[in-house]
């Protein structure tokens, strides 16, 4: 069993993931902004090979020419071989890469219904098809799950005391104090989205409170900008839970902007009113709870609130892990019983502590 996993195919994996949406390098920004919004996904991803003309090729992978490959153009994507091994796609991502591309096997006959398709249709960033290929990628939680299938294997690793396995950071923890202004987090929002983590709010005593998370942040409306720029760390949080915002910040955001002459912010927020209004009209109302289809400021997307998800010194990793996948997070703060912060567990650390573990088994 061990010597399996060793040797396992990455492209297993990738059974019963959907294939990439895909956006031309050459589109613009109101292109992306456009299609995310339509499509209502929070990413797309963006490509170098010229999706307007079509290859006539197999659409079985190895067969076409070089000069014909796509490539997903993003600093923390990496493509990697439908043959290569499971520890290959744990080094790339410990190596920094944040997800891995492999090309999708479709049967050809598959791939050329889809193709004749688009011959009638304009392609957009609906297709899947990348010079009549599929892709699908990997992101750390797949690994992470695909992991936790096997997890007897990795004993006595898996049911030992994290803090005895060297897998909590506690250096360059991104933590905020609840009072400090929701600007000064924004450096902190940015690193949090390329680590995939989240802000830390903390209290004057060091415990935690809650966090703002980027990926609730990219749930929101243009409105939440009106918010950052105005609230305290801690009010933003509030502001962007997933219940929507409280009506008496809405209000203070509002009072702020008037007294600080942004006047640009508060038009923003009036226009968001209206579609807001538009939309409970379109789908019969709020539900008589004051929210609309929008959520007070979200779109339809799922979102999360911005309660931090714990962990304890001495939980167990493999309980760290199913907790981290139950929240879809892929990381989860470790505090003390009072509650003070003392780090974070991420799946990067744990892929490094599997990785240990495999070295092992060679």
């Amino acid at each position: 069993m061990a010597v399996s996993l060793l040797t396992q195919e990455v492209s297993d994996l990738c059974l019963g993931k959907p294939a990439l949406r895909r956006l031309s390098a050459s589109a613009n920004i109101g292109d992306a902004l456009s299609a995310l919004k339509r499509l209502r996904e929070t990413y797309l991803s963006v490509w170098t090979c010229n999706h307007d003309h079509d290859h006539d090729h197999d659409a079985s992978f190895g067969s076409s020419s070089k000069s014909d490959d796509c490539v997903c153009i993003a600093g923390l994507v990496t493509h990697l071989e439908p043959h290569a091994s499971l520890v290959e796609a744990i080094d790339l991502m410990l190596e920094g890469a944040q997800n891995v591309v492999i090309p999708i096997q479709s049967r050809r006959n598959s791939i050329s219904s889809r193709k004749k398709l688009l011959l009638h249709n304009k392609p957009s960033a609906n297709s899947t098809l990348h010079n009549n290929r599929e892709y699908c990628w990997l992101a750390q939680e797949d690994l992470i799950r695909y992991l936790l299938n096997f997890i007897g294997l990795f004993n006595p690793t898996p049911i030992n005391p994290i803090n005895t396995l060297n897998v909590i950071e506690t250096q360059n923890i991104l933590a905020i104090q609840y009072d400090s202004p929701a600007l000064a987090a924004l450096p902190l929002i940015s690193q949090a989205l390329v680590n995939h983590t989240s802000v830390a709010i903390v209290d004057a005593d060091g415990k935690l409170i809650g966090e703002i998370s980027p990926f609730t942040l990219n749930s929101c409306d243009e409105s939440v900008s009106a918010a950052i720029a105005t609230l305290s760390a801690g009010d933003l949080m509030a502001y962007i839970d997933c219940g929507g915002p409280p009506e008496e910040l809405v209000q203070t955001v509002k009072d702020r902007l008037e007294e600080r002459n942004l006047g640009a912010f508060l038009e923003l927020m009036e226009e968001e009113s209206i579609i807001t209004s538009s939309s409970d009209d379109e789908f019969g109302g709020s539900g008589g709870h004051g929210r609309s289809g929008r959520l007070g400021g979200y779109s339809a997307r799922l979102v999360r609130r911005s309660e931090a998800i714990v962990c304890y010194p001495w939980s167990s990793l493999v309980a760290v892990m199913i907790q981290a996948l139950a929240h879809r997070v892929s990381y989860v703060w470790v505090v003390e019983e009072d509650g003070s912060l003392v780090g974070i567990v991420t799946f990067v650390g744990v892929l490094k502590v599997f990785r240990e573990r495999l070295k092992s088994m060679i």
